[in-house]
Parts: structure tokens; C-alpha cells; sequence
């Protein structure tokens, strides 16, 4: 069986994508999220402004460039685990891997300016809400889970919650741990 390559031309759009987001980052950093404006990053990574928008849909997209793959990975938690694994474990497990990415090495400055940012947080806390509904939708349209749609909606805000929370802990990990020893509670009483 052969496994799909990636083509030359999605692998130039990947690259003009990261080169883009990569570009963004180090000047909003650098000069402070709000003294950037999309032409300057365009400029600075020398794509157009059309083509910077046809990556990233706004300014504040630019700082959450994974926004679509932590999404995707979340609601593949539940759609791709093991047919007799456990939903919460599974679910765990995404979280604990998505809280070790954002809590990395020189990932405190990026978080500061975020929450330095009216827009940023604005923007983050929209994008764990529309998490929470692609998750709580994964988790209703699996035929072996029998729980309510609140129930759903329910568990689902609370592990998008629980990587913020740990996030902003000083040990993440133990952090999603204790976190979920209380959605697993939950999730068995609903």
C-alpha cells in the first residue's frame, strides 16, 4: 500500500503559511501585538497582504496559528480512538499532549501578550468555544456514548477548560491530572 505524499504545492503553501505565522509571531514580540499592523507582517515575510489572508483570516489568527490542528486533534480524540477505549482517557491524553506544546520553552512571552491583549483574549476565548462545540459534537455522534447533548456540551467545555487551566498552572501536567480525575467523575454520574 502506498501512503500519500504531500505534493510540491501544498508543501509551499505550508511553508508560505508557517513563514507567515513564524513572521508574525517574532514581530509582534518584538514590537508588541498592537504596533503591528498585517501590512508590516506581509512586508517583513514578503508575501502580499491577499496572500497573508488567504492563510490566516484575521491579526489575532496569526498568534493562534494551530487554532485548526488543536481542533482537528481534539474531535480525532473521540472519532479515532480504539473502539473499547474509554472516551475520557483518550480525551486526557490529547490534553496532556496540547498542554505540553503550549507550556514549552519560550512559550511564557507569547502567553503575556496574549493576556496583555483585549483582542487576543477575545479571540482565544471564542476559539475554545467553537472547540467545545466541535468536540461536544464528535462526542454526541458516537453511537457507544449514550449521554444527553447537555452532557456532551458539558464535558466537552470542561476539557477545553481544562487545558486553560493548566496552562496556567505552575505544573501543567499535574494539573490535567487533577482535572480530569473530576471529568471522569463527572462524565460516569451523567
Amino acid at each position: 500500500m502506498t501512503v500519500p505524499t504531500t505534493g510540491r504545492r501544498e508543501r509551499k503553501k505550508a511553508a508560505t503559511r508557517q513563514k507567515i505565522a513564524d513572521t508574525a509571531l517574532r514581530l509582534f514580540l518584538e514590537r508588541g501585538y498592537d504596533a503591528v499592523g498585517i501590512r508590516d507582517v506581509a512586508a517583513e515575510a514578503d508575501v502580499a497582504v491577499t496572500t497573508l489572508f488567504s492563510h490566516f483570516a484575521s491579526k489575532e489568527a496569526l498568534v493562534f496559528e494551530q487554532d485548526d490542528n488543536f481542533e482537528q486533534r481534539l474531535t480525532q480524540a473521540v472519532t479515532e480512538r480504539a473502539r473499547h477505549e474509554p472516551l475520557i482517557p483518550a480525551l486526557r491524553r490529547e490534553i496532556q499532549a496540547m498542554v505540553r506544546h503550549c507550556t514549552g520553552d519560550g512559550t511564557a512571552p507569547i502567553y503575556r501578550m496574549i493576556d496583555e491583549s483585549r483582542a487576543l483574549r477575545e479571540y482565544e476565548e471564542s476559539m475554545r468555544l467553537r472547540h467545545a462545540e466541535s468536540l461536544a459534537t464528535a462526542i454526541a455522534a458516537d453511537p457507544g456514548l449514550a449521554q444527553s447533548a447537555t452532557a456532551c456540551r458539558t464535558i466537552a467545555r470542561f476539557v477545553i477548560d481544562a487545558y486553560s487551566l493548566a496552562r496556567e498552572t505552575d505544573d501543567p501536567q499535574a494539573a490535567v491530572d487533577e482535572i480530569f480525575q473530576m471529568i471522569e467523575a463527572a462524565w460516569k454520574v451523567t
